[in-house]
């Protein structure tokens, strides 16, 4: 974004430290889960978009769905451990062919239901109801909008992007997102490069100046995520000879501030097919929750996995540079 790009890192690429050395360094305890407020689940890969920076790399073309018993033992293990949150990933979420039910399943037993959605696809046939199913049951959504410029979101997420995203968030404003405060509309923003987020609350006054002045659209809250060193991402940084430098500046800039924060603390990933994963990015990676533990939720034990400890891997100072990362934003 051109008001507030960040040098990229031009170093020779760095060896790598241990993530878990450093978190026992600066907190003097292994990194362990601290409760189990979320369960966070992926139910599909096929999306509308294929976009640049898609850790999951999503597509049209991709297939992998979660079936209806997964589902099912999704909500018992929710309701077994007293989650609060029911976060629902792809893909494009929506795509799924029993993506309403599943909503309504979760609504229905007491779930706070949050649905991550590329905004484009309640344009296309099919969908346009969408906006008034999730109002109806208070969904709370996160958009990807990764930047107030057009130029800079069709460059990650495709052509016409842009147009469509806003196109989209004028139509959620009309059902009350972005409005009212129990209908919230979060907007995410993440680098085109290979850069921290700059500040999210500065960044968030430029969103709401920009979009508001340019568009009359409305939202909740921004929520600045750094990229991952894994998925699409992670090729490009290879093709550019980048991923070296990429990983020593996450590293460099590693805040024993972010820890208690960290998203693999307070919440279990759920894939598709069923497999336990820490979070979303080691999800992305095929890295399960650790030898020991039950690693499908069919198997799903909430004291076994309450104060887990934490699988981890390089790309894990994503979440600790700078102000940290999450799905829900900045950590510090």
């Amino acid at each position: 974004m051109t008001a507030h790009a960040q040098a990229s890192p031009a170093t020779e690429p760095h060896a790598g430290g241990s993530f878990d050395a450093r978190v026992r360094q600066a907190t003097g305890a292994d990194l362990r889960a601290a409760d189990l407020e979320t369960v966070q689940v992926n139910i599909g890969l096929r999306c509308n978009l294929a976009c640049r920076h898609c850790h999951v790399e999503s597509s049209p073309a991709r297939r992998e769905e979660m079936d209806e018993a997964t589902m099912d033992a999704v909500l018992r293990a929710a309701r077994a451990c007293g989650a609060k949150w029911l976060d629902i990933t792809g893909g494009a979420p929506e795509m799924h062919p029993r993506f309403r039910p599943f909503v309504e399943a979760a609504a229905a037993q007491g779930l706070r239901v949050m649905v991550r959605t590329n905004l484009t696809i309640l344009l296309q046939d099919g969908y346009a109801a969408f906006p008034a199913f999730f109002a109806a049951h208070r969904v709370h959504l996160v958009a990807s909008l990764p930047c107030y410029l057009e130029a800079n979101v069709d460059r990650q997420r495709g052509k016409s992007v842009y147009a469509e995203s806003i196109e989209a968030i004028r139509r959620l404003n009309a059902a009350g997102y972005g409005t009212r405060p129990d209908l919230p509309l979060d907007l995410v923003f993440n680098p085109g490069g290979p850069a921290l987020p700059p500040a999210q609350a500065s960044l968030e006054a430029d969103y709401r100046r920009e979009l508001g002045q340019r568009f009359g659209i409305a939202f909740t809250r921004l929520i600045c995520i750094a990229n991952m060193p894994i998925g699409r991402f992670q090729d490009d940084l290879a093709r550019q000879q980048r991923a070296g430098a990429y990983q020593e500046l996450l590293e460099t800039r590693f805040n024993a501030a972010t820890v208690p924060a960290l998203m693999c603390r307070h919440q279990i990933s759920v894939r598709w097919d069923g497999t336990l994963f820490d979070c979303d990015f080691n999800l992305a990676l095929n890295l399960p929750v650790r030898d020991g533990l039950p690693r499908h939720i069919r198997d799903f034990d909430p004291a076994a996995l309450r104060a887990r400890p934490i699988a981890t891997a390089k790309h894990c100072f994503g979440c600790t540079a700078g102000s940290g990362s999450s799905c829900g934003g900045a950590l510090a």
